[in-house]
């Protein structure tokens, strides 16, 4: 990496025009554009997903007559509609592209957002927050596009960003919206209106953000998305690769896509598509305002890249085989511990503050719990860092990627128990320094998860991130559950040690399993 990386216009791969740096400070450049509305449009989302969390611990229970258990059910409700649409959304980024279905999870989840302050009872809350998760399926089509746009040897580190930045928008709810409570209030406003009010400031940039990502933005680096697979061939074919000069260059067999050949498939030879499709649409050429100059890489990797890192129609049975795999099996339980335990330890943190330190108050002991979220700005892309870090230091080994995971999430599990066990009235600093440190391994988990995901299933890249991130969110219903039943749903101590033990447990387990499937093309 080259400081000038951070706003130059990127090398590109010139099969899929991937860039292969982070232009991050230049949004004025497509890969940088991108970039930036990936992380922005998933901070925003979760800011706005959990935005009840910061003012349930006092403000809106107090006001609806709420009790722990009900403010419990919440936190658990609130997860299972992520649950549903993030495995929705997978396959419809495969199908429509992840820019439409990250934009319309804005806008869609924008309405339960804005019928927030009609909810009068527990029961108008568990409605208002079960919609309003709508909002949690779009890190989904976040992940999607990144990957979409960064090649291999920077995908973990773009993801990884791209996640860390957004999650951080779970630390940024805990500061905004109990300070726009309290200038509402000083105001003159009553808690019981200042609260409902203060859900336009999260509506509105919401709303904002969708449309600006649906205005301003591509779907692929190199146009729409359902012109994917033309293009790839006619890069391909642009730069003498299209044509197969022996048997062993033809491309794989896959029907549906870039990938195929005349013979029992009933399909078209790449060669074939290519030449019919100069005809319709030129090569994109390098001198495009989106890249600068092409990465040179051999032949052999032009064809793999074309072979199997282009996104496939997803359909039922590729989605089963996807879904059911040992590695992507491996990625979505150990995201389940990850993810799940964060967002399970999010919904309570400030809870968990204010019950061992009550003169704390609503606002500091929010304000402590906002750190777990900001650490995301950190952690998380330092857990893709490193995954790409060790993938090339290992001679582009994803089995070093994997052991990244499970030692993040063993040591996770270690300081989970360590937690459960510490005595919790005893200092604040002490308690605040073991979740901290905890928090570093499990959102670097996070990033670690998403930094091998690129590799799983290539093909289906949506499928994958989309079950995997479903998974995060079944973690969190299972954590949240349990946090909500021991010990009445104040006992958070034990919580914390159950979610230690089964995070141990789940990495152990699934240790040997591969990284990717034997004899996979792409993605290596």
């Amino acid at each position: 990496m080259k400081l000038s990386h951070l706003w130059a216009a990127p090398e590109v791969n010139p099969i899929n025009r991937k860039a292969r740096s982070i232009p991050l400070l230049n949004p004025v450049n497509v890969y940088g554009r991108v970039f930036f509305f990936s992380w922005f449009g998933f901070m925003v989302a979760f800011w706005a997903w959990y935005a009840f969390p910061p003012l349930l611990t006092h403000t809106i229970k107090n006001n609806l007559n709420l009790t722990s258990a009900e403010v419990a059910n919440s936190n658990i409700v609130s997860l299972c509609a992520t649950l549903l649409v993030r495995l929705v959304a997978g396959p419809a980024c495969d199908l429509l592209g992840p820019r439409y279905v990250f934009a319309g999870t804005l806008l869609i989840g924008a309405i339960p957002l804005g019928l927030a302050p009609l909810v009068h009872d527990a029961q108008g809350l568990y409605v208002s927050r079960f919609f309003i998760g709508i909002l949690g399926g779009s890190f989904v089509p976040c992940q999607v596009w990144s990957t979409g746009f960064f090649d291999k040897n920077v995908v973990g580190t773009a993801n990884a960003l791209t996640g860390g930045w957004g999650n951080a928008g779970g630390g940024i709810t805990y500061f905004i919206m109990p300070a726009v409570l309290d200038s509402f209030v000083a105001r003159g406003y009553s808690e019981g209106v200042a609260w409902r009010i203060t859900f336009v400031v999260p509506l509105i940039v919401t709303l904002a953000t969708g449309a600006a990502m649906v205005l301003l933005c591509p779907d692929t680096p190199t146009g729409k998305w359902a012109d994917r697979h033309l293009h790839a061939e006619q890069n391909l074919a642009s730069h003498g690769v299209g044509v197969a000069a022996s048997p062993s260059d033809e491309i794989v067999c896959v029907p549906g896509g870039v990938t195929d050949k005349a013979g029992s498939s009933g399909g078209t030879s790449l060669s074939g598509e290519a030449e019919k499709g100069r005809s319709k649409q030129p090569p994109a050429q390098a001198g495009h305002p989106g890249w600068d100059s092409e990465a040179t890489i051999s032949k052999e990797e032009m064809l793999e890249t074309a072979r199997g890192e282009v996104v496939q129609k997803p359909t039922w049975g590729m989605a089963v085989r996807v879904s059911t795999s040992p590695q992507t099996v491996f990625q979505v339980l150990t995201y389940v511990c990850s993810f799940g335990g964060e967002l399970a330890i999010n919904s309570v943190l400030g809870a968990y503050y204010a019950k061992n330190f009550p003169g704390l108050g609503q606002t500091t002991a929010s304000n402590w719990a906002a750190m777990f979220g900001f650490l995301n700005l950190a952690t998380r892309p330092l857990g893709g860092v490193v995954g790409d870090l060790l993938y090339r230091a290992a001679g582009r080994s994803l089995w070093a990627k994997k052991a990244w995971i499970v030692a993040c999430g063993c040591a996770t599990g270690a300081l989970l128990v360590a937690l459960g066990r510490v005595d919790p009235h005893d200092s604040l600093a002490r308690l605040v320094g073991l979740v901290a440190a905890m928090a570093i391994f499990l959102e670097a988990g996070n990033g670690a998860n998403f930094a091998l995901i690129p590799h799983v299933h290539p093909e289906a890249n949506g499928i994958v991130s989309g079950t995997t991130g479903a998974g995060g969110n079944l973690g969190g219903v299972v954590f949240a559950v349990i946090f909500r039943f021991v010990g009445g749903g104040t006992d958070y101590a034990r919580g914390f040690w159950i979610t230690g033990v089964v995070t141990i447990a789940l990495n152990l387990v699934l240790c040997w399993v591969p990284p990717v499937p034997k004899g996979q093309v792409g993605g290596r």
